[in-house]
């Protein structure tokens, strides 16, 4: 998919030029940009992680949880790479707050990390509103966002999708002990969704460890520091006052030149 046109960065001076091309290679890199608006598993064009769909039904009765969260799988290019987070889940709400910076692995560019610090974009929220078919991508140091619509399977409610789990032995993960299930979630359509789950027995059957596989590609949720307090419903927003976009395309063009017009300075050696 070609996202960013880059003959439109042709017009900014060479060195505002050289950080558009470092930043749109840096989120193509990483998959942060999908292709169908979805920020999601292998599939829907991204490689964040997801919590709606077939993938929400794995969580049973914890429908109500904070944790920190190491999600792991490749990019575009087959690289494998980990991003640690946070996240926040509430009755099908999600949100995945990443620092790019401490992305590891994958094919960013060499200075990405820096030039994205330095714009604003090195914090990312994922917001999934199943309730409002909605994903918003959030820069709060940009003091702005990206709103798309979610594909209709990722806002597929439980009812639509049957499980069948299947016991594979007993494993201890990150201290807990944990039953490990293999288990087949089978959307409306008939589409198998297979994973690999260790639930904690001591945590109310949390699934502290995921590893799921969809065409053919494997991405791995590692959950810690899991607490079951009802996270606050401002998670879930939009802050107030930030900037809306339609794609980031047009977000990444405006802050180009917004640092043009305010003579904002490139870091050493761009």
């Amino acid at each position: 998919m070609n996202f960013f046109r880059i003959s439109e960065a042709e017009t900014y001076p060479p060195n505002m030029k050289k950080l558009f091309l470092i930043l749109s290679l840096a989120v193509l890199a990483l998959g942060i940009v999908p292709a169908n608006a979805q920020f999601g598993p292998p599939g829907g064009g991204s490689r964040g992680p997801s919590f709606g769909g077939a993938t929400g039904k794995l969580f049973g009765d914890n429908q109500s949880f904070s944790a920190t969260l190491e999600f792991q799988t490749t990019d575009p290019s087959g690289n494998a790479i980990t991003m640690p987070g946070k996240i926040s889940f509430d009755a099908g709400k999600s949100r995945f707050e990443i620092n790019m910076t401490e992305v590891k692995g994958g094919q960013m560019p060499p200075n990405a990390a820096a030039q994205m610090k330095s714009m604003g974009m090195d914090t990312m929220v994922s917001l999934s509103r199943p309730d409002k078919k909605t994903v918003y991508l959030i820069y709060p140091g940009l003091q702005s966002y990206v709103e798309n619509p979610m594909p209709e399977k990722a806002a597929a409610t439980g009812d639509d999708f049957k499980i069948e789990t299947t016991e594979a032995g007993k494993e201890t993960v990150e201290g807990h002990d944990c039953v490990k299930n293999q288990v087949v979630v089978t959307d409306k359509d008939g589409k198998k969704h297979e994973s690999t789950v260790w639930n904690a027995t001591d945590l109310k059957k949390f699934p502290v460890k995921i590893v799921t596989s969809e065409q053919g590609q494997n991405s791995t949720m590692l959950f810690k520091k899991i607490s079951f307090d009802k996270p606050a419903a401002s998670n879930f927003e939009v802050p107030a006052g930030f900037q809306k976009y339609d794609n980031m395309q047009t977000m990444m063009q405006q802050q180009m030149m917004k640092r043009m017009g305010g003579g904002m300075a490139v870091p050493p050696g761009q």
